[in-house]
């Protein structure tokens, strides 16, 4: 009986990361037409934060962390979500939600050369033969007439270049950062520091704020499947898995969102899905495997130490 709740537990949390965080670039581009950007991203993680503390008071997790903790997760909270994911949330309204995925997915490839450049990490054979598949995959992508004829789309694209950069970085930085040891309360830390950041980013920038009270009723529903579903139940997922199934298979994220993401968006949105979209995301997602199948499990080795 055990046996099968938890193979339930994986199931239900392995839909969550395939699914929910793959969806999550619709629900953005969908709530970003009509809020500005970063006061968008602010109000998600601000409320998701918080609603993570008020749930781990009531299931007895103590939240008290030391000053470096503090300042550590400002930090992270700022690679990650203030910067990394608040500037893609703005690019979404210069690409489209698919291409916007594959690209993120190339994820892998920038850390890898990071650790390289920042710490002489040796590249491995297998590892090698990705960066060259990740490389044309994303020249394939970018190189569309389709996609750098529009308005304003290679600034979007080097935006969301900018942000991989940040989520790389800061992928290495919590290896080796002093956070709270509970994952939960690391999120919230996080989320609540990282939208505050956002909503400084935002009056910083002139962004008009709105009361959820004029939004409308899509992105009212958009905004609570963001944070309830996209921020606590999918990190959450996540954070479960890494302890009850191989690294290496919470991984398979990195192949399966950007699928979601590019069906979702041709379906709800319209948004073409081209020949050379399907290729570049072939050869891309081939090196993300390459990298992946050695480099994984390097990385979550080092936060075991």
């Amino acid at each position: 009986m055990t046996k099968s709740r938890n193979t339930t537990l994986i199931v239900l949390a392995f839909f969550a990361i395939y699914v929910i965080w793959g969806s999550t670039y619709l629900l953005n581009k969908v709530a970003v037409l009509e809020l500005a950007p970063f006061m968008l991203a602010s109000f998600r993680f601000t409320t998701a934060g918080i609603l993570i503390f008020i749930l781990a008071r009531l299931m007895g997790i103590p939240i008290r962390i030391t000053k470096r903790q503090w300042v550590n997760t400002i930090f992270a909270g700022f690679l990650f979500l203030s910067f990394g994911n608040g500037v893609v949330v703005w690019a979404l309204r210069y690409v489209d939600t698919g291409f916007a995925a594959l690209e993120i997915s190339a994820q892998p490839l920038i850390i890898l050369l990071m650790m390289r450049a920042l710490e002489g990490k040796k590249i491995r054979p297998m590892s090698f033969v990705g960066v060259v598949f990740g490389i044309i995959g994303i020249y394939l992508l970018v190189s569309q007439k389709q996609v750098v004829s529009k308005e304003n789309s290679v600034l979007g694209m080097m935006m969301i270049f900018a942000c991989m950069l940040s989520w790389a970085y800061g992928s290495i930085f919590v290896a080796k950062a002093d956070l709270p040891s509970n994952y939960f309360v690391n999120t919230g830390y996080q989320m609540f520091t990282g939208g505050i950041i956002l909503a400084i980013m935002s009056f910083g920038f002139g962004e008009d704020w709105t009361s959820p009270v004029y939004w409308s009723f899509n992105v009212k529903l958009v905004m609570g499947l963001l944070v309830v579903f996209g921020s606590i139940l999918a990190f959450t997922s996540f954070n479960y898995l890494l302890k009850v199934v191989s690294p290496e298979k919470v991984a398979t994220s990195t192949y399966v969102n950007p699928i979601v993401a590019m069906l979702l968006g041709w379906y709800f949105l319209k948004e073409e899905i081209t020949a050379q979209s399907i290729v570049a995301a072939v050869v891309l997602l081939t090196g993300v495997y390459f990298i992946n199948t050695k480099k994984t499990l390097a990385i979550f080795e080092r936060f075991k130490k």
